[in-house]
């Protein structure tokens, strides 16, 4: 048994050293090279007060968490609709929809960005029908904004939810829906007592998953936007491939002021977790 277990160690090691060589030493060099100036040597806070005091960075910042909250908000309940009919619905129909969600899961990038032109851009086909027919919320409709923009993230954060949810479902037994109707509850009071405390520390995983993913999306929004909006992703890019110079110490406060902004959701979202699970405990 102990040789066993030495064998499955070793089996590790491979996944330790490129988790060591392509995670820990890179994140290791941004966090000290945010510390220092672009000169190198020394070390140095300047990089971070530009970051909160220059206006384009504290703009970046804001942008990027509406539209992280926004999209990952408007997932959340959409992927739980459809991850409850998954649940509530099997046969044919449920492998057709999970063959269509893990298609569309891969659909994003610069193809996402050039669909959404397509369809909503200034000249895009639902814009010219909402000239057509007067409709003003299609006519009127302006993709190249942070609100505009919040539809593309929302349709990318669908089917990953969506996939990530449908799992937890199995864990509602059908036999506390039957209890619930025999002690004279409906459906509504089933999933409102029942079924959502159960569900909610799954829910808020995924909402925390579903924010990282939408805080640090890049592709989408540069092809979209090239440097017309101020995010995070497009701002830290900026620091290492300008035009200029490269601006290590500041793309390296940008990316830990992310990485901190990703730690604070997952550490709320965690709590918020536990308290739920002893909450249904208790009950």
């Amino acid at each position: 048994m102990k040789n066993r277990k030495y064998v499955f160690l070793l089996a590790l090691i491979p996944f330790l050293l490129i988790a060591f060589l392509y995670e820990i030493i890179p994140l290791a060099m941004v966090i000290i090279n945010s510390f220092q100036p672009d000169a190198g040597g020394g070390f140095t806070l300047e990089n971070y007060s530009t970051v909160f005091s220059k206006l384009l960075y504290r703009k970046a910042i804001l942008n990027s968490i509406k539209i992280s909250l926004l999209s990952s908000s408007a997932g959340i309940v959409i992927a739980f609709l459809g991850a409850r009919a998954a649940h509530e619905h099997g046969g044919r129909l449920n492998s057709v929809f999970m063959t269509v969600l893990n298609m569309v899961s891969n659909f994003a990038g610069i193809p996402l960005a050039f669909a959404y032109m397509i369809l909503l851009g200034n000249a895009g086909f639902m814009v010219n029908v909402g000239k057509e027919f007067g409709i003003s919320a299609l006519a009127d409709y302006n993709l190249y904004t942070t609100n505009g923009m919040s539809l593309i993230y929302v349709y990318f954060q669908i089917p990953l939810s969506t996939l990530l949810l449908i799992p937890a479902f199995e864990g509602v037994r059908r036999e506390w829906k039957e209890a619930c109707t025999l002690l004279g509850g409906g459906r509504n009071v089933f999933w409102t007592r029942v079924g959502l405390p159960v569900l909610m520390p799954s829910i808020l995983g995924t909402f925390s998953v579903l924010f990282a993913n939408a805080l640090a999306a890049y592709a989408t929004a540069y092809a979209l936007m090239m440097n017309n909006i101020s995010l995070l992703p497009i701002q830290i890019a900026g620091c290492y491939t300008g035009e200029v110079k490269i601006r290590t110490g500041l793309g390296g406060a940008l990316s830990v002021t992310m990485m901190v902004i990703m730690v604070i959701m997952i550490g709320i979202t965690n709590r918020l977790s536990r308290q739920f699970q002893k909450g249904v405990v208790r009950k």
